[in-house]
């Protein structure tokens, strides 16, 4: 690329280019001017010389009469600074201020002579071969009579003209430099102010396309510089006020999309992302800076939102559709897609806002499994019920044995319905009052809790052949409701000893880490198996129906046991492997 110079670079050497041509076109003109001038000058006396002459020899002039007129000759010539030549008009020298006319050739063939024999003035300038040096020669017809009758001719050399016109040129010639240095001079200042007007403009518009709009230029004394000065204040200011609109603008809508917990994303024309919100980095597992330019195949590599991003956009119009990521666990996602288009109506990309659903999806599985086993776990006592009262009516009320076992097995079946309406009553109580956070929480010992917990569990685990160990230190304290959370730890343990053989051991420990209380159930028993772990805390879901059945359980007790947890602003947490046992945490803020 080639090197750009600097305007001063370019515009000095100008100036100066010009200053040097003006300065030496003046010098040469005045030269010319003076040397034509003096040259003239000198002709005119030569001539005034030459009509003295001829007026000298008057009526003495004949062309027999050589001696006479060559001593007038040599007389006036001693007395003048030039040479006087008389001639006839055949162009022989009848006298002569510096030489011997004898020893003179023919006049005729000279410029100026063959002037004068036409009746002009004759003048020339040429080197004379005679005296060796330059001459300017003057010739004039001499007259008698009205007749031409000779020629007087008179001469200057070149060297005295020649050394007026050395001193006048180089009179000139100094005058001249002095005008080019001073011109050169002036020529750099004005280059260097107008350099650096424009510098200052320059540097302005730099620190403008840097961002800083605040700056402002001071007002060049130059109407011209003065008016772009102001135009370039003035544009400034008019893109710091658009600059700050579109940024107050730009901010509010990054501040609108990082707080919608809507997933948003959009594609240019060709299907390419161009924004992602960070609901959308989370919910799709990508970063908007790594993405940014890909097609949303590429991104997420989900065909089914690839195909929806393509139909919103070509299709037009508000389309919705429901996408399901499969994974561990699945996703569910609610998508609602627009076409983009510009105030000209041109197409810009697509718009997407995709809402997991996933939650109101597990929300409402467990709502229809809820009501499945509810309905299950009530119609069975129910059936047996209605089975036995028929039998009883038919006859069998009259046969008091049956009818006493079959009275018994109506009342074990009364009995378990009003332990599943019991916990399902306690259930929806505890809902309540966490969500009303009405649940009231007094400052306790957990150690009283355990007490009150191994208390009402031994004799369970004594019938078992299990061993129960509890541990906990006296000083550990928390906000607690001791009542849900006896109930809570004591669901815990009951199910321990349930679901633990003979000889094994249960151990309930609490204990103080990171301004947390962690309160552990652990048992040898059967465990449970991974895909089991993520539900078991849901209503009436069991692993084993069939042992749980066999054990009496309402398939209620670990969802009460979290929602006691819960209202305790706690977590629970279980690690279970098959036949290894299983470990439940309850972690609650400590006191």
């Amino acid at each position: 690329m080639k090197r750009k110079r600097k305007l001063i670079r370019q515009l000095y050497p100008s100036y100066v280019a010009v200053a040097l041509v003006s300065v030496a076109a003046m010098a040469w003109i005045a030269i010319s001017a003076v040397s034509q001038l003096s040259l003239e000058e000198n002709i005119a006396g030569l001539k005034s010389q030459a009509l003295l002459v001829e007026d000298i020899l008057g009526k003495e002039f004949s062309p027999d009469r050589s001696a006479p007129i060559d001593a007038i000759c040599k007389k006036v010539g001693s007395r003048m600074p030039v040479r006087i030549t008389v001639m006839t008009t055949d162009g022989k020298v009848l006298g002569d201020s510096d030489e011997d006319p004898a020893r003179m050739g023919d006049h005729s063939t000279r410029p100026e002579v063959k002037e004068a024999m036409a009746g002009k003035v004759g003048t020339a300038r040429r080197y004379s071969f005679t005296l060796n040096r330059k001459m300017v020669y003057v010739a004039i017809p001499l007259r008698r009579d009205g007749e031409l009758a000779g020629i007087v001719r008179t001469a200057l050399p070149v060297t005295e003209l020649d050394k007026t016109l050395r001193k006048i040129f180089l009179q000139i010639a100094a005058e001249s430099i002095v005008v080019i240095l001073l011109t050169a001079g002036i020529s750099l200042f004005v280059a260097n102010r107008i350099n650096r007007t424009i510098a200052a403009m320059k540097n302005a518009a730099v620190r403008f396309a840097g961002g800083d709009l605040q700056f402002r230029l001071k007002a060049p004394d130059t109407e011209e510089m003065s008016t772009l000065a102001e135009a370039l204040n003035t544009m400034a200011a008019q893109l710091h006020e658009r600059l700050s609109t579109i940024t107050s603008q730009r901010n509010q809508l990054e501040a609108v999309l990082s707080n919608m917990i809507e997933s948003v994303l959009v594609t240019d024309e060709d299907g390419r992302i161009t924004r992602l919100n960070q609901s959308a980095e989370k919910l799709l597992g990508c970063k908007e800076d790594k993405v940014r330019g890909r097609t949303v195949q590429e991104a997420v590599r989900n065909t089914a939102l690839n195909k929806f991003v393509r139909d919103a956009f070509i299709h037009g119009g508000t389309r919705e559709a429901d996408i399901t990521f499969v994974g561990n666990p699945d996703r569910y996602l609610q998508a609602h897609g627009t076409k983009l288009d510009d105030a000209s109506g041109r197409s810009m990309g697509a718009l997407v806002v995709l809402n997991d659903v996933t939650r109101l999806k597990n929300l409402e599985r467990i709502r229809r499994d809820f009501v499945a086993n509810v309905s299950h776990e009530l119609k069975t006592p129910i059936t047996s019920i209605k089975g036995f009262l028929e039998t009883l009516k038919d006859g069998a009320l009259h046969d008091p044995e049956n009818a006493d076992r079959f009275l018994s097995i109506i009342l074990k079946q009364t009995d378990r319905m009003n332990m599943i309406i019991e916990d399902l009553l306690t259930l929806s109580r505890i809902e309540r009052d966490q969500e009303q956070g009405s649940t009231r929480l007094e400052r306790g010992r957990i150690i009283d809790v355990l007490e009150a917990v191994k208390g009402a569990c031994l004799p369970k685990a004594e019938q078992k052949d299990i061993e129960l160990h509890f541990s906990c230190e006296d000083a550990i304290t928390a906000r607690i409701n001791a009542r849900l959370l006896e109930q809570a730890i004591a669901n815990l343990v009951d199910n321990a000893i349930k679901y633990s053989g003979p000889g094994s051991k249960v151990e309930v420990s609490c204990k103080l880490s990171g301004g947390e209380i962690i309160i552990e159930v652990a048992d040898q028993g059967v465990g449970i198996e991974k895909e089991h772990l993520e539900r078991i805390f849901e209503r009436f879901y069991r692993v084993d129906k069939a042992r749980s059945n066999k054990e009496g359980g309402t398939g209620l007790g670990l969802a009460i046991v979290r929602h006691i947890v819960n209202s305790h602003n706690g977590e629970i947490l279980v690690a279970s492997s098959p036949g290894e046992g299983s470990t439940f945490t309850i972690r609650i803020p400590a006191d």
